[in-house]
């Protein structure tokens, strides 16, 4: 039996996720989406899509190397094509490309998303923007991306997840969820703070 359709986007996921720790984002991302989605009607084929597809555009391998190419890099319109293109080789209802093409186009906190699946990527995205996980993700970054030179470099990322994405917020759920994690974020800035003061680098 040939594999289904979910299991080659997830084979693929983790064989482009690079660097490697770029992989858990996009379960994590499903997974959170379900539960903030529990109770409403959605269609489930086009959100596992969506959320393992919508970051392909930000993967080693996939994105400019050249960082001024890099710096005018489209990922969304890149990843919306790719995934057409794939999705559509791996046996994925046809009808359902433009709902995944949605989803993904609308996924990031200063997008405005027009359909429940849409709106339910982009808070569990939101989401992996706040507590434990974001200061991981951030962190992971600093010194391999030129964005992030260093530890101080990421301070400004997270304090600004902290106070401006809980706002950007659709979902009752959403925002349930997101409590202790902006309570960890901030926790973790303020000791920051009180342990290095202004000697962090």
């Amino acid at each position: 039996m040939s594999p289904t359709w979910r299991a080659r986007v997830v084979d693929y996921i983790r064989a482009e996720a690079t660097p490697a720790d770029k992989y858990g984002h996009q379960p994590r991302v499903y997974s959170l989406a379900t539960e903030i989605g529990r109770g409403m009607a959605y269609d489930d084929d086009i959100l596992f899509a969506a959320a393992w597809m919508h970051d392909l555009g930000v993967f080693l391998g996939h994105r400019p190397q050249d960082p001024e190419q890099l710096s005018r890099w489209d990922h969304v319109g890149y990843t919306i094509q790719r995934s057409r293109d794939l999705l559509s080789g791996w046996g994925f209802p046809r009808e359902k490309m433009e709902g995944v093409a949605e989803a993904i186009l609308h996924h990031q906190s200063k997008d405005e998303p027009l359909s429940v699946e849409a709106t339910l990527l982009r808070d569990a995205d939101i989401l992996e923007q706040l507590g434990a996980i974001a200061v991981m993700r951030a962190a992971a970054k600093v010194g391999r991306d030129t964005r992030y030179p260093s530890f101080s470099s990421i301070l400004p990322v997270l304090r600004s997840a902290a106070e401006e994405l809980p706002g950007k917020m659709r979902l009752t759920q959403t925002k349930v969820i997101a409590q202790s994690r902006v309570e960890m974020l901030r926790s973790f800035l303020d000791a920051i703070k009180n342990e290095a003061g202004d000697q962090l680098y």
